[in-house]
């Protein structure tokens, strides 16, 4: 029988982060003033790869396509975070619910595989300088984006395969400020283990098997420079360091989401926060920090930008 029909809940209650007025306006400003820096940070990434012609190469190519992803990841849950911290109360509708949790998914499983994307852009530029622009073709550039599209969205899809008819009885109070397939899974009307089996299985899987590739790709990259050239080793971590930061801070909160035994409901909520705002704001931070050519070109970019205020 259709799950679906015998569903009663229609929406779903947040019970939110906090019931102290204080706490709420901090976290109104605090969310606020990061979500802002992320837009305006990746955006900024965006326009400067697309207008500046020096940035056109796969490196930039990639960082790009991140920072797409990256507005994306910080634009699903925060905006509705934000509007909701002083409402009493806290809802959104069956199928904003499963709207959110699929870009979620969507975008969450499609930087993961750009994450490998880029790590195997270092390793080919590091390891077959030489090779460089002919491996990483324009050609398998795209390949690499479109191959990441479509595993983002096999991923959500296959989630909410699963979950998307289930019965919902009642209740309908989300502990948290956005629609996670965990929390969605325990309100069904259905003993939950083997889905939220199979939600381990799956998500925590992707993202524990995506972290480990990654982690040994760096780890065979510097192994290889080491053989090569003992110089090379300073310069090889000083490339790599960007990339394992942005690896450590998107993975970690997802690792601890999926694969914890024992969910602790405020540092659910911490990591969640972190995860909408902090890290989306700090990949365009971290990667252009040292990065001379990208800071040549926001800086050009912005210079265009006043000018062209100015003339108007």
């Amino acid at each position: 029988m259709d799950g679906a029909n015998h569903s009663v809940v229609s929406e779903f209650v947040f019970l939110g982060l906090s019931d102290s007025w204080d706490i709420q306006l901090l976290l109104f400003l605090f969310s606020s003033v990061f979500y802002m820096a992320s837009l305006m940070g990746n955006l900024l990434i965006v326009f400067s790869v697309a207008s500046d012609s020096n940035l056109h190469s796969p490196m930039y190519f990639l960082l790009a396509n991140l920072s797409f992803l990256d507005l994306g990841i910080c634009s699903i849950a925060a905006p509705k975070m934000i509007y909701d911290l002083f409402r009493k109360h806290k809802t959104i509708s069956f199928g904003g619910c499963v709207v959110q949790i699929f870009f979620i998914h969507a975008v969450g499983g499609t930087e993961m595989v750009l994450l490998i994307a880029m790590a195997f852009d270092r390793y080919v530029a590091i390891c077959k300088p030489l090779h460089y622009l002919t491996i990483m073709s324009p050609r398998r550039c795209v390949l690499f984006l479109v191959a990441s599209w479509i595993i983002g969205l096999i991923h959500s899809v296959t989630q909410l395969a699963f979950v998307v008819d289930l019965p919902f009885c009642g209740p309908n109070e989300l502990d948290s400020f956005f629609c996670d397939l965990p929390g969605f899974i325990k309100l069904a009307c259905i003993e939950p283990y083997t889905l939220g089996l199979m939600v381990t299985a799956n998500s925590g899987f992707i993202s524990v098997a995506s972290f480990l590739i990654l982690i040994i790709s760096y780890i065979f990259i510097l192994v290889t420079v080491q053989k090569k050239s003992l110089g090379g080793i300073s310069k090889a971590l000083s490339t790599l360091s960007a990339h394992v930061t942005v690896v450590v801070l998107f993975f970690g909160p997802l690792i601890f989401f999926y694969m914890c035994p024992f969910p602790i409901s405020h540092m659910d909520k911490f990591l969640a926060i972190f995860d909408a705002v902090i890290t989306p704001f700090l990949n365009p931070v971290i990667y252009t920090f040292r990065n001379k050519e990208m800071k040549a070109a926001m800086r050009r970019l912005c210079t265009q930008f006043v000018s062209y205020s100015k003339i108007s």
